[in-house]
């Protein structure tokens, strides 16, 4: 029947499609002859020896295919080249308007007849068999009281066992509160799971009396109980109503108990309601019956939800101020205060928007709008907690091992420092994944096919590589630098060196430049940006530096040669461009020095003429001591080395290094004779040694009588001054100055 249907439509196309003499025969009867049974059995009788004959004619048959993929083509192109009609806004408008007209019409036209249906089908029923009614509403009762009651039972069991893990957890940290969250959740299921199977066996007990068959409202009854019952197990799992220790969110006691019971009646009137009542009441009144209580349930359920809205506005509008001001009112903290004086109004639109398109288009507008908040929820509430963890990871921050603290002093403040600057990359990417979510949910934009697209990927991997390539770079310097650091430690097996400490600082700065230097040109190059404009641009900058600052060559220069000759270090007492003291930095440009005063001189090396280190290999202590004319220079000399051996009994008798240097006289002086002795040390402890042994001569002196001297000034009394008025003696006559 089918394969002659094809001919005869072939048939009425034939003609249209060959030509020719095919085309003059008639395939309908004309107005003047009307058809009559036995004409068109005629007809199509002619029909198909016309199609025999063009598919066994070689050239009618080509023809035939010929017109056939000519008319296929411009279907083709017509439907390419001529798009549908764009409609205004305003028709747009207005289409909706007329479609939400019709959906509210119905509505109340459903709402006029809920009444009749109702009494039609009591009519019905008690006019058939009012026992069979009877007996399947008992049937219904029993299956729900054993949902509900076993669920009931075992619902004290299960709050039971959760206070029970909430008390063994709430000191715990939040890995071990995570898996109690868990566990709790999955206790809460078994009870669900529990009680649908209690329903289910009652629900086969009585179908065995009635055929061994579940009724059809039975089996309503069940599906809804077991999609509304996890459902709530979802709220209850994030809120917690009943143990604070196992709630995700920070909220009290009482406001999770509220939101934990708000949207637990929400979803249990939704869901009953569409997935149970709403069916029966199809199946048994009328659909104008089903769509009346789906209305009603839909605009309860609406209005319930703006309520909680206005009564938790001030609620939620004084947290999030509170947790602005924890926050210092910075950029998050004002999007936050925003958020709090406006999220009520938002909230209020999109439940109306929720109900108007739900009236508007019930089949399509609303599980798409349902389907893109409960992804949006979803991303929402990832974002919240993985946030939450990077807050608590850059809150109590790192700590190492204590060994690696003695070893490595500074590694944990490096770890303070870089941590949570990364953490708060990382939640910058959370936040922008997060748009990207709610922004592919609602379709405002195909993320995930642009992500999916060649420049999409080109664009991450690039964004991807670029960030690796500046991780790789940080954990590198903080890799360097913790060795450097090491290295200078006494914790090394031995003390580093001067040497050691000047080159390895140097090495430090240097590595650190090109590292900084050869990670942005490798970053820029991976985003897009093209490098070779910069490094020419970086070599005639350094050429134009060349050639202006000729002083900064000469510092790097001298520099250099300063470091080739190793001539000071880090640590040294030096004198160099006038000033002395102690050399705290070094650089390849210039050399900071701090002065005795604590006055730090930054002295670059084209400034520095001559270099004195006073504490190059050893140093002397070189006493000049001043004894009188009449000493005995024999026992001037005994004394000293006396003093000296004195010296070797106190703590720097490790600091000296060689025999007592008697130079013995080396000048006269006026009124004194002056005796030089040295003291070899080790390097830069000549200072106290030579303290302690000046003390210890002055000591020796005192105890052996020898003098030593120092100048007077005596007024002599000229003469005839006794006949004078005042007296010789008094403080304007004579004095002796030290």
């Amino acid at each position: 029947m089918i394969l002659a249907r094809i001919l005869l439509i072939l048939c009425m196309l034939a003609p249209a499609l060959t030509g020719g003499a095919l085309a003059q025969v008639p395939l309908l009867p004309s107005a003047d002859q009307p058809a009559t049974a036995s004409d068109s059995e005629v007809q199509d009788d002619q029909s198909v020896r016309q199609l025999i004959e063009i598919l066994e004619n070689d050239a009618a048959r080509q023809a035939l295919i010929e017109r056939l993929e000519g008319a296929a083509g411009q279907d083709a192109s017509a439907t390419i080249e001529e798009p549908a009609p764009t409609l205004s806004v305003a028709r747009q408008l207005a289409e909706h308007t007329r479609a939400l007209s019709k959906t509210a019409g119905r509505a109340a036209d459903a709402f006029v007849h809920v009444v009749q249906d109702f009494r039609g089908s009591i009519n019905a029923a008690l006019s058939t068999d009012f026992a069979q009614v009877r007996t399947a509403a008992w049937n219904l009762a029993l299956v729900a009281a054993g949902l509900f009651g076993s669920l009931m039972a075992l619902r004290i069991v299960v709050i039971w066992l959760q206070q029970r893990l909430a008390g063994r957890v709430a000191a715990r940290g939040w890995r071990v509160r995570t898996g109690a969250v868990v566990a709790a959740a999955l206790i809460d299921g078994a009870s669900v799971l529990m009680s649908w199977g209690i329903g289910f066996a009652t629900a086969l007990t009585l179908a065995r009396d009635s055929g061994g068959q579940v009724g059809v409202n039975e089996s309503l009854l069940l599906n809804a109980f077991l999609l509304v019952e996890l459902s709530k197990l979802l709220v209850h799992t994030v809120f917690s109503p009943r143990s604070a220790a196992l709630r995700w969110i920070p909220l009290s006691n009482s406001d999770a108990a509220y939101w934990s019971f708000c949207t637990g009646r929400l979803i249990s009137l939704l869901g009953y309601t569409f997935f149970f009542v709403a069916p029966v009441l199809s199946s048994s009144v009328s659909r104008d019956a089903a769509a009346a209580v789906q209305v009603i349930a839909m605009t309860a359920s609406v209005a319930l939800a703006i309520i909680v809205v206005l009564q938790c506005k001030e609620g939620a509008r004084a947290r999030l101020t509170e947790v602005a001001a924890e926050r210092g009112n910075d950029g998050v903290g004002q999007a936050l205060l925003l958020v709090g004086r406006y999220w009520h109004v938002v909230a209020i639109a999109y439940l109306l928007t929720l109900l108007v398109a739900w009236f508007a288009n019930p089949d399509g507008a609303l599980p798409f709008m349902l389907g893109a908040t409960f992804q949006t929820a979803i991303a929402v509430l990832a974002g919240m907690a993985i946030s939450g963890a990077i807050s608590r990871v850059i809150r109590f921050g790192l700590s190492l091992p204590e060994d690696v603290r003695q070893n490595l002093p500074l590694l944990e403040t490096r770890l303070q420092a870089f941590v949570p600057r990364v953490m708060q990359i990382i939640r910058l990417v959370v936040v922008a994944g997060v748009v990207l979510a709610v922004v592919q949910a609602w379709g405002m934009f195909d993320a995930l096919g642009w992500l999916g697209s060649e420049r999409g990927q080109e664009i991450v991997g690039s964004l991807i590589a670029a960030a690796f390539i500046v991780l790789a770079c940080v954990v590198l310097y903080i890799v360097v630098a913790s060795w450097i650091e090491f290295r200078l430690s006494a914790r090394a097996g031995k003390m580093p060196t001067a040497r050691e400490k000047t080159l390895l600082s140097l090495f430090k700065n240097a590595f650190t430049i090109a590292l900084v230097v050869f990670g942005v040109m490798l970053a820029l190059a991976q985003i897009g940006v093209n490098i070779a404009p910069l490094l020419a641009g970086a070599g005639v900058l350094g050429l134009a530096i060349g050639f202006g600052s000729q002083k900064l060559v000469q510092d790097i220069i001298t520099g250099i040669f300063i470091q080739f000759e190793n001539v000071m270090n880090e640590g040294d007492v030096v004198e160099a461009g006038g000033k002395s003291g102690v050399v705290e930095k070094l650089t390849i440009r210039s050399v900071s020095i701090r002065d005795q005063t604590g006055t730090l001189h930054l002295i670059p090396f084209s400034s520095v003429d001559l270099v004195s280190n006073m504490v190059k290999g050893f140093s002397f202590h070189v006493a000049e001591i001043s004894v009188a004319y009449e000493s005995d220079i024999s026992v001037v000399k005994q004394a000293l080395r006396d003093a000296f051996e004195r010296l070797l009994e106190t703590e720097h008798k490790n600091e000296i290094i060689d025999e007592l240097d008697m130079q013995g006289i080396i000048a006269f002086g006026d009124s004194a004779v002056v005796v030089r002795v040295r003291i070899k040390t080790l390097p830069g402890k000549h200072w106290g040694t030579g303290r302690t042994y000046s003390e210890i001569v002055k000591t020796v002196f005192e105890e052996r009588g020898i003098e030593i001297p120092y100048p007077h000034i005596t007024y002599v009394r000229a003469k005839g001054a006794a006949d004078a008025s005042v007296p010789f003696g008094g403080d304007d006559n004579q004095r002796a100055l030290a």
